[in-house]
């Protein structure tokens, strides 16, 4: 099952246990929000929204915050000493989809815990050198 959404001004197609950068999207890293603007759900019986699906709502998770690349806007005009540059990066949020919910359902599935990283062992000292 698909579902599409409506996150900061796009749209994206989404299923579960998905990661995606969205925008708009508020919260602290490891809490569950729900989205409730869902234009499209998909699957063996496709229902679409005018302009959203009532009761239906994904479940996602906030893996994190991060910015964008640099995008540079410069401008000239040539032959009147004029330059004007300007950066700017992005704000953006790191989700993870948890679950498609319908008719009104609240999530179930709490946020995934976190991968131990496996520790590096020291590497073996050497009698031989004194």
């Amino acid at each position: 099952m698909f579902a599409v959404i409506k996150a900061g001004g796009k749209q994206y197609r989404v299923v579960e246990d998905q990661v995606l950068k969205v925008e708009g999207v508020e919260g602290e890293p490891g809490e569950i929000v729900q989205i409730g603007d869902v234009i499209m759900l998909g699957g063996d019986t496709p229902q679409l929204g005018t302009p959203t699906i009532s009761g239906a709502s994904v479940a996602v998770e906030i893996v994190g915050h991060g910015r964008g690349p640099k995008v540079i806007a410069f401008k000239k005009r040539r032959r009147k000493n004029s330059r004007r540059k300007r950066g700017h990066r992005q704000d953006f949020v790191l989700i993870r989809i948890s679950e498609i919910l319908t008719a009104g359902a609240k999530p179930t599935k709490g946020p995934k815990p976190k991968a131990a990283k496996p520790k590096a062992e020291p590497a073996a000292e050497q009698d031989g050198a004194a």
